[in-house]
């Protein structure tokens, strides 16, 4: 009995020790434990796995997926930083800067701020195309300059009193229509997804005026940041001596809990539309029940934060 828990475990269980963490590779492949019958059968496989919506806001998706091996649920989490198409700033035309921030810490800083546009309304620019169009590009203008407030107390040291425009944020990016996009989108609300971004801070005199071009891409070209798996399993326990030999911590192998903070311009239902219309992800399978996992989309993988973590 005793070794057939010690299997049963390994099989099933992640073993978390005061040292290390035991049983993190998959071994239940066919022939290695004898009395298992580990072939792949995709009847089984349809039965045993499923995704649980825990918790769906607009910006914060909770899910489980259960009955799943580990590279699978980890193939999940790459496509879904990768494979949903987004709007994201691409060009940078910088006509006056005479901030203290560089032009290219300045384009990278515009180049990260998420912009609220729905990619399905847009294609995706050719490849060598330099001039955008209505139907592949959005443009917004970046034009402020800071001026002294003559109506501030002399005695005010504070930069809110003694000037105005001195913080350019996030919201004074203006959409700006190319050819007939008025038209096109009469009811269009393009702008970035948080108005309270801080760009950079001027001074009387100084000023900043660019124009963006914004481009339908995907995370996989122009991914800038990979977010990584974290364990935030506490161990707290192995500090005391008296308790460290009494309990057992282990995670179950094939339940994951997938935590979404959705930062992006895409809503988690139609993204949700991209997730099960992906090739990628889903063919035809014979009497399975198709389901979409809602995920979230990054500003091209840049602004995302993916956990997945194991069911305790």
């Amino acid at each position: 009995m005793a070794a057939k828990r010690r299997t049963e475990e390994m099989r099933d269980r992640v073993v978390l020790g005061e040292f290390g963490v035991r049983n993190v590779h998959t071994t239940d492949f066919p022939g290695n434990y004898p009395g298992y019958d580990d072939a792949w059968d995709q009847l089984r496989f349809e039965e045993g796995f499923r995704v649980d919506v825990v918790r769906e806001e607009d910006d914060v998706l909770e899910f489980d997926m259960v009955g799943i091996d580990a590279a699978i649920a980890n193939a999940f989490r790459r496509i879904l930083l990768a494979e949903v198409p987004t709007m994201a700033v691409e060009k940078v035309f910088v006509y006056n800067n005479t901030s203290i921030v560089q032009d290219e810490i300045l384009a990278h800083r515009l180049g990260l701020i998420p912009i609220r546009a729905d990619p399905r309304l847009f294609e995706y620019r050719n490849q060598g195309d330099e001039e955008g169009t209505e139907i592949d590009t959005l443009q917004f203008q970046l034009k402020i300059k800071c001026s002294r407030n003559p109506q501030a107390a002399k005695e005010s040291s504070d930069p809110n009193e003694l000037y105005f425009n001195h913080k350019v944020y996030s919201k004074h990016m203006t959409w700006v229509p190319l050819g007939n996009q008025t038209d096109l989108f009469p009811d269009a609300d393009f702008r970035p997804v948080h108005d309270d971004i801080l760009i950079a801070q001027l001074r009387p005199g100084q000023e900043i005026d660019v124009l963006m071009h914004c481009v339908k891409g995907i995370g996989k070209k122009v991914a800038r940041v990979a977010n990584a798996r974290l364990d935030t399993f506490s161990r707290e326990v192995f500090r005391h001596e008296g308790l460290k030999n009494l309990v057992r911590l282990a995670r179950v192998r094939n339940h994951y809990i997938c935590n979404l903070q959705f930062m992006g311009p895409v809503s988690t239902g139609a993204v949700s539309w991209y997730f099960s219309h992906s090739p990628a992800i889903w063919k035809p399978v014979r009497g399975s029940r198709r389901q979409a996992i809602l995920i979230t989309s990054p500003c091209w993988a840049r602004k995302a934060a993916v956990k997945i973590g194991h069911m305790q």
